[in-house]
């Protein structure tokens, strides 16, 4: 998977210049549905990136969040999955944490994993045989999560933009009450696989596949661990692409216990 996860860095780049490009002007806005915007920086960066998988690699399939989903990609064993900015409420509130976000899922499982971010020139990537690093300025950095077992010490990655009661019960039958809050979902999980946090939890069904491709792939390469809130496996290359039923990543030491925690929590208030 070496050539994949080339040509996935190279485009990242890529796309991430093209980013910036809007990002230092002022990008036009529109709104896909309520609370959920799309910049003509996404759609421009969208097209260049399907446009260029699509002439790497003719035979793989290809789920974009900005291209319209084409479900012949259900008979393919190998699934592009991007993301051409993740965190645009962050872009668009001049906040430089967004990303570009290209994931491989091969049988459905996240093989390789790009995000990168271009404001900080940022690069989390990781792929089979290679192991899971981060690049940025003139370092390359092997990823490896804390092996922090005490919940009471953990920090949790906390989203930028979305506040969320349920995750603050969770976290206080765990007894976490450090964060670090982060817009786009690859760098909060970013943050796990650099040791700076311990475990991110979504209780919702806001995320896509093309939210947690890549991402996974680099956290499970880094040591990590990520399913759904009832511990299952999330699944790739399905007919409907979101994670219906929300994301729980951790350093893997505790993710039995934040995976009761969530569902002990969920169980009392569904009654």
């Amino acid at each position: 998977m070496e050539h994949e996860l080339e040509v996935a860095r190279r485009l990242a780049r890529e796309a991430g210049a093209i980013l910036m490009g809007f990002y230092k002007g002022d990008a036009k806005v529109e709104w896909k549905g309520y609370d959920d915007p799309v910049t003509a920086a996404d759609k421009a960066a969208n097209v260049m990136l399907v446009r260029e998988l699509a002439k790497a690699f003719p035979n793989d399939a290809i789920l974009s969040e900005e291209a319209e989903d084409d479900k012949t990609r259900l008979t393919s064993e190998r699934v592009w999955m991007v993301d051409p900015m993740d965190g645009t409420k962050q872009f668009i509130e001049k906040l430089d944490e967004f990303a570009v976000m290209i994931g491989l899922a091969v049988g459905g499982e996240p093989k390789v994993g790009v995000v990168y971010n271009p404001a900080t020139d940022r690069m989390f990537y990781a792929a089979p045989g290679i192991g899971a690093f981060v690049e940025e300025a003139l370092t390359t950095k092997r990823l490896r999560v804390s092996d922090l077992a005490d919940s009471t010490q953990m920090i949790a990655a906390m989203s930028r933009s979305h506040h969320s009661t349920t995750v603050d019960a969770i976290r206080q039958k765990l007894g976490s009450t450090g964060e670090i809050r982060s817009g786009s979902v690859g760098l909060k999980l970013g943050l796990i696989c650099d040791g700076q946090a311990h475990l991110y939890i979504h209780n919702g069904a806001k995320t896509n596949q093309w939210d947690t491709c890549a991402p996974e792939a680099i956290l499970k390469a880094a040591g990590g661990k990520i399913t759904d809130t009832s511990g299952q496996p999330l699944q790739y290359n399905t007919s409907h692409v979101r994670n219906m039923n929300g994301i729980i990543a951790t350093n893997g030491t505790i993710h039995d216990r934040v995976v009761e925690a969530t569902m002990a929590v969920l169980a009392e208030m569904r009654h």
